[in-house]
């Protein structure tokens, strides 16, 4: 089985894990690799090296802002999405606290959201906590009556990092700022961005986070969107880089990574995200198709005239009866074929995932789930052969799983 699709070509091996991290592009290593032995000088240095390092930061915050069509001076590298999403809820709490002390979330955002969203609880703030429906889109209404007065910022995720439901990010920002123009509107795009078009102007986005090793670029970078005027505190202190909002000194080749990864991500996307779509339409028809499986969230994807909603076209939720996810997931990878049974960016503890219990899934259900998750170079003759394996591989699993089928 090959890859060619813009990365060197790998055999006898199907990865499908691609929410929990992604393979770099060959252009992305190249680039990254031409800074760090040619041009590597620091970006805050006088002389010439100094300059082309600067220039080469300036070229990938080009990059990134023209995807989102926003302005350069809104971007500010980071370490990657947990500190974005650190910076935007941590920061922004802080730096507006005089207005408010109240932020809304939802019940299934990652655990970058929710801890951050724990610490400021113990340091007085108030947070609501929005339900989801059973396919884990969050409630509008609950949203509408918990915005208050006193409310200084809603986050919600763009996309579900395990089932992959998309919200309606468009209602969801005209719903905030008609209740209250002053709430700010973080969104956590880390699965959601370079899957799907997303402008922060049209959405009434104030920050938005987004991390590199989700869409081929390398791990230890990312960056964190802020509307101009948006007041944000600095969490690192230093030597005042990026107009102080992030101190110490820039990954350059990191940010060089990222750019990259964005402009040739972005090439061609609508027909891109098409292809994956459809790849993922097949794949999950044959899932359903077999005997126990049960798709988590939108099976199929579902949209409107403002955003594409239900599900994204990279996340497949799958849970399997009578069959621990730990096992199955095992099972195929002495096939190679890798996939995931949860969120791959907490731990490598397996956990009981808060979201299935978010969305209501059965008891049985709850340690029987696999994540599959594709990227713009996978392929169907790789898609048929997860299906193949799996058609092989339930029904035995099944007969010597204690408590299962005989």
């Amino acid at each position: 089985m090959e890859i060619n699709l813009g990365h060197s070509a790998i055999t006898k091996e199907i990865y499908l894990d691609n929410a929990a991290t992604t393979r770099v592009m060959d252009s992305v290593c190249q680039k990254m690799v031409e800074v760090m032995t040619k041009d590597f000088g620091n970006p805050s240095a006088l002389h010439m090296k100094g300059f082309d390092a600067e220039q080469y930061v300036k070229e990938a915050r080009k990059n990134i802002a023209s995807a989102l069509k926003v302005d350069t001076k809104e971007i500010v590298f980071t370490s990657g999405g947990t500190e974005s999403n650190n910076m935007a809820l941590v920061g922004s709490a802080m730096a507006n606290q005089r207005r408010g002390k109240h932020l809304i979330t939802t019940s299934i955002e990652h655990a970058s959201v929710y801890n951050p969203m724990i610490y400021l609880e113990e340091q007085g703030f108030e947070v609501t906590y929005l339900p989801v429906d059973a396919h884990g889109t969050v409630s509008l209404e609950a949203l509408e009556g918990a915005i208050r007065e006193d409310t200084i910022l809603v986050s919600v995720m763009a996309v579900n990092n395990e089932i992959g439901t998309v919200q309606p990010l468009d209602k969801i920002g005209e719903i905030i700022k008609k209740k209250n123009p002053e709430t700010l509107f973080h969104v956590d795009a880390i699965q959601g961005f370079a899957k799907l078009e997303i402008y922060p102007r049209k959405l009434h986005i104030d920050l938005l986070s987004v991390s590199g090793h989700k869409l081929h670029g390398p791990k230890g970078i990312g960056f964190l969107y802020i509307k101009d005027k948006v007041k944000v505190q600095p969490i690192i202190l230093g030597g005042g880089q990026q107009s102080g909002m992030r101190s110490g000194t820039e990954n350059v080749p990191g940010i060089v990574g990222l750019g990259e990864a964005v402009s040739e991500i972005f090439k061609n996307f609508p027909e891109k995200q098409e292809r994956m779509y459809a790849l993922r339409e097949k794949f999950v028809s044959r899932l359903e198709a077999m005997d126990g499986v049960h798709i988590n969230g939108y099976a199929h994807r579902v949209s409107d005239e403002n955003f594409r909603q239900g599900a994204a076209p990279q996340v497949v939720s799958a849970s399997f009866e009578d069959i621990r996810a730990e096992v199955l997931l095992h099972a195929l990878e002495e096939r190679g074929i890798y996939v995931s049974s949860g969120s791959a960016c907490s731990s490598n503890h397996p956990a009981i995932s808060g979201t299935l219990r978010a969305v209501g899934t059965e008891k049985k259900y709850l340690d029987a789930t696999v994540r599959f998750s594709l990227c713009f170079d996978t392929t169907e003759e790789e898609l048929e052969t997860c299906c193949e394996t799996l058609e092989a591989l339930l029904p035995m699993l099944r007969r010597y799983t204690r408590g299962g089928k005989r």
